[in-house]
């Protein structure tokens, strides 16, 4: 197995997006996928590493990255050093960032030494709806999916809240990170960026008029993007296929770190199902 990890991808005038490559060598070209990470997450998290080996395994080249003003940088991509980086993200920059990877992959810039055919989409969470709306709008997509994907930005700002008047108020906000305990700055920005393209970036709009095939999967009890959601993805789109993964959490059974060197039960029923939709 050819694993490439930490590359960058360079672009004039804007962040760098780190980025890990996974596949054998082949002399036929291979089916790509790429994988968009969630809210507050990145490519190492967890169990990722694993289940990019397990896409190679399978068959596929396959691509993780992190979102350029996830908070990471080039030298700690794992914790969230730059604050003010994360401070500045929203959903312009997220598909921006997904649109170079694709660019990269076309332009041959993204050190693959390997011929692809189809491009396939994976968004855990936030970056299932980043990736919804990207194969939405994009000829190059061939196939998507989306595992515990949000169905609803908008709803997710709690407009009608004293927190989101005193956010607009003041012009920054902060969410704990659970992990490292910091306190993570949102600008006001975010919800701005937002309602200048909301009919974009309305989930169920691009839902509605995906073309291509489309898989939902979603774990039964996940407690932070509900069944329910997955349920509303299905029903916009009745052509695509919901997978429900009994007792299923948000992040289907792995945790940070993942130390075992096998994935957790129901990330793996997650891979297999997903392996068996691309193919």
């Amino acid at each position: 197995m050819i694993i490439k990890k930490n590359l960058v991808l360079n672009t004039a005038n804007k962040k760098p997006i780190l980025y890990d490559l996974y596949y054998y060598k082949s002399g036929e070209p291979l089916p790509l996928v790429i994988f968009s990470h969630g809210y507050k997450g990145f490519k190492d998290w967890g169990a990722w590493n694993l289940v990019a080996e397990a896409f190679a395994e399978a068959g596929f080249c396959f691509i993780k990255f992190n979102f350029s003003h996830n908070g990471g940088t080039m030298e700690q991509p794992i914790d969230f050093p730059d604050l003010e980086a994360f401070a500045e993200n929203n959903f312009s920059l997220e598909l921006d960032d997904l649109n170079r990877v694709l660019n990269g992959i076309e332009d041959n810039e993204m050190n693959l030494e390997q011929l692809v055919s189809k491009v396939y989409l994976i968004g855990h969470s936030r970056g299932g709806g980043t990736v919804l709306i990207k194969a939405q709008e994009d000829s190059r997509i061939d196939r998507v999916v989306t595992w515990a994907g949000v169905s609803d930005f908008k709803s997710r700002f709690h407009e009608n809240s004293p927190e989101f008047e005193n956010w607009k108020n003041s012009g920054i906000t902060y969410v704990e990170n659970s992990r490292t305990k910091q306190q993570l700055p949102h600008h006001f920005q975010f919800y701005e960026d937002f309602k200048r393209h909301e009919e974009r970036y309305t989930i169920s709009r691009a839902v509605k008029n995906l073309k291509i095939p489309y898989l939902i999967v979603q774990g039964e009890d996940d407690a932070t993007v509900t069944l329910s959601e997955a349920r509303k993805l299905h029903g916009w789109n009745p052509t695509s296929k919901l997978e429900v993964i009994p007792s299923g959490d948000h992040v289907f059974g792995a945790v940070h770190p993942w130390k075992e060197s096998t994935l957790p039960e129901n990330l793996r029923k997650v891979v297999d199902k997903t392996i068996d939709f691309l193919k």
